[in-house]
Order: structure tokens, then C-alpha cells, then sequence
């Protein structure tokens, strides 16, 4: 019989996360293939501590987000963004030019190539994205304290288009149309937000902010364990505005008024979030919001795409716009070059609201 003494000397092999996370990351198969494998539970790099995961008492089942019909030209629809930007963060968008046969067709071509055998799918999976395409598991893999159930497709559409050759062919025309669409509609948002802040309509395009565009396309596959992980973490976006199209299986929620609320999805609108930047540049006027999917219990899968939009000029100043800020309400940021901004963010795992937070003028760091 082995000695209490002799047990407590024994060496305890403490869990290597990141030999884990290697072991995934090298079969380039991402979460689909796990499923694909026929697990029952899920490795322990996935696993999030209770207090992030969607079974929390504070998830509620409503959904203020405001639906804004964009076919109104009248001036209140200024008003309507400019509220529910400051109020809410987020908002979805109908009537907004992109048609809804598109929007159909973009989630059918994502979700095929998720669904691509193997070895068609392997070939495009890396972290560098050398040709402006990539698919990968997990942005934030090698950072985060633990991984979330998708996987995604990402592409650089502005501002020089990643290699047309690159796009996988089962999704490539939907892409190609999806750009020129999605880019007039981001040029009639920044123009409404920019109204919203009391500045010239085109302030946000001529600070470049239409030009620096990623696409990414999300695949959340059947979670044989939602109770154990979250599909994404709760996060802010870190550019000026995301157009979100979620398909009807729902997961997308956001924080509002200290409770976690569903997006429920409706057919053919769109989802409009402020990120981080346009909240510095708004000095607070707009406001980031955490959002975050919960992981999918459902055996049909959950595809969406977000297209970010973010300057293209890296190198120039940005910090809130001096037409916005007065000795009533002095600047709430300091100034700095997107550059410093987005290696910022991909210094750290998706963790709330702390981006905006480091660039405050009261962060002492």
C-alpha cells in the first residue's frame, strides 16, 4: 500500500495546453474535423472557465436591437442610427440594397466550403495569410487561455484584393459579388454615422476607412458539449464597422444594460456593429459593444460572415476627431497610428472591452 507521503512525493504531470494545441492545429482540419472524427466530448483545449460560458442566469431572451429600415429617406434615419450606435452598439439594417438572393447564396457557398472533403480544405489552411486567403481555426488559438468551437475563412478584399485564384472556386462569384455589394452599403453607413456625429458625410471615408476590408467566414459546427465551451468569446471588434449576415440559426449575442441578449436572426437584414475605433474617434459618442455565440447544439451548423471594415491608411493619426470633442467634453483618447492599434489587438486573446481601455487617457499602463 503506497504511503500518503509517498503519493504526495510522486510527480504530478501538469497538462501541457500548448502540445495540445499543436496536436490540432497540425492536422489543419480545424473543429469539423474533430466532429467529423465522431467525438462524444471535447479536448480540454476547448474548455472555458463557467463564468464565460451562455448558461449564465444573466442571458435573457430578448432582442432590443433596433431594426432599421434604410429604404427611408428621410432624416430620422440618422437619428435611428445615431441612437441605437450610442445606445446599443449594434443594430440590424433591411432595405439596404444588398439583395437578399445574394445574401442566400454567400451562406450556401461558405458553409460548402466548410464541408469540402479533407484535403481540399487542408490546402487552404495556414496563419499567414501570403495570398489574402486563409482558413484556420481560432485567430486567437495560440494566445487564448481556450479555444471556441469554429471554424473560419478569411479574406482580404481591400484594399488590393487577395489572389482571385486563391478564393476557393465553390465560393468564389458569391465572394466577388459580395464585395462590390457590401462596400457601397459600408459607404452609406459611414456617411449616416458621420451625419450622426454632426461631421461632413464623407469624414469617415476620407480618414480611409472604407478601404482597409477582411471578410471572414464562420463556421460553427454541432458542439457534442455546448455546456463546456462558447463558439466565439465574448469580444469587441477592434475597427471602425462590422456587416455581420447571420443565417436563421441564431447563437449571436450581445451585452446590453449588464445582460447577455440574442440577435435573433431576420431573413435578409443585417447586422451593424460599432467597433472600437469608431468609438475613439466618436470620443464615446458611439460605443463598442461586447458580443459573443455561444457554441452550436444543434446538428445543422451555423454559418456567418462579417465583413470589418478598417482604415487602409496604417501609418496616419487617429484619436477622437476634433469636431467632436470641446472643452465641455475634453478627448477621452490619445492619439495613435492604426499600426500600433491592430498589433495591439492581435497581441491579445478575444477578452472583452480592454482594447479601447489601453488607448484611454486615464490607462496608466
Amino acid at each position: 500500500m503506497t504511503s500518503i507521503s509517498n503519493a504526495v512525493s510522486q510527480p504530478i504531470l501538469a497538462y501541457d495546453r500548448r502540445e495540445d494545441v499543436m496536436k490540432f492545429e497540425d492536422t489543419k482540419l480545424g473543429v469539423k474535423g474533430l466532429v467529423d472524427s465522431g467525438i462524444t466530448r471535447i479536448p480540454s483545449i476547448f474548455h472555458h472557465p463557467q463564468q464565460n460560458l451562455v448558461n449564465s442566469p444573466n442571458s435573457v431572451d430578448v432582442d432590443p436591437i433596433p431594426v432599421i429600415d434604410l429604404s427611408d429617406p428621410t432624416p430620422d434615419v440618422v437619428d435611428q442610427i445615431r441612437k441605437a450606435a450610442g445606445k446599443f452598439g449594434f443594430f440590424q439594417v433591411i432595405n439596404h440594397g444588398v439583395p437578399v438572393s445574394l445574401l442566400d447564396r454567400l451562406v450556401t457557398g461558405v458553409r460548402a466550403f466548410h464541408e469540402l472533403p479533407d484535403e481540399e480544405r487542408m490546402s487552404h489552411y495556414r496563419r499567414d495569410p501570403v495570398n489574402g486567403v486563409n482558413y484556420f481555426s481560432n485567430v486567437d488559438l495560440f494566445v487564448s487561455k481556450a479555444a471556441s468551437w469554429r471554424d473560419t475563412l478569411q479574406l482580404r478584399l481591400g484594399p488590393i484584393m487577395a489572389d482571385i485564384d486563391a478564393i476557393p472556386p465553390i465560393c468564389r462569384s458569391e465572394i466577388l459579388e459580395w464585395d462590390k455589394e457590401v462596400k457601397q452599403l459600408g459607404e452609406k453607413l459611414m456617411g449616416l454615422l458621420s451625419q450622426g456625429l454632426g461631421v461632413n458625410a464623407n469624414k469617415l471615408e476620407e480618414m480611409s476607412c472604407l478601404g482597409g476590408r477582411v471578410m471572414v467566414g464562420h463556421y460553427y459546427p454541432y458542439c457534442p458539449e455546448p455546456n463546456k465551451t462558447v463558439g466565439i468569446a465574448h469580444h469587441t471588434d477592434p475597427g471602425i464597422l462590422t456587416v455581420l449576415l447571420q443565417d436563421q440559426v441564431g447563437g449571436l449575442q450581445v451585452k446590453h444594460d449588464g445582460k447577455w441578449v440574442d440577435v435573433k436572426p431576420v431573413h435578409g437584414a443585417l447586422v451593424i456593429n460599432v467597433g472600437d475605433l469608431l468609438q475613439i474617434i466618436s470620443n464615446d459618442k458611439y460605443t463598442s459593444v461586447e458580443h459573443r455565440v455561444y457554441a452550436n447544439p444543434l446538428h445543422e451548423p451555423r454559418v456567418s460572415v462579417a465583413v470589418f471594415f478598417n482604415p487602409s491608411m496604417r501609418e496616419n493619426l487617429y484619436g477622437p476627431l476634433p469636431e467632436v470633442v470641446s472643452a465641455e467634453e475634453p478627448a477621452l483618447y490619445r492619439e495613435f497610428t492604426y499600426t500600433e492599434f491592430i498589433t495591439r489587438f492581435f497581441k491579445k486573446e478575444l477578452d472583452g472591452k480592454s482594447l479601447a481601455k489601453y488607448f484611454s487617457l486615464e490607462n496608466k499602463e
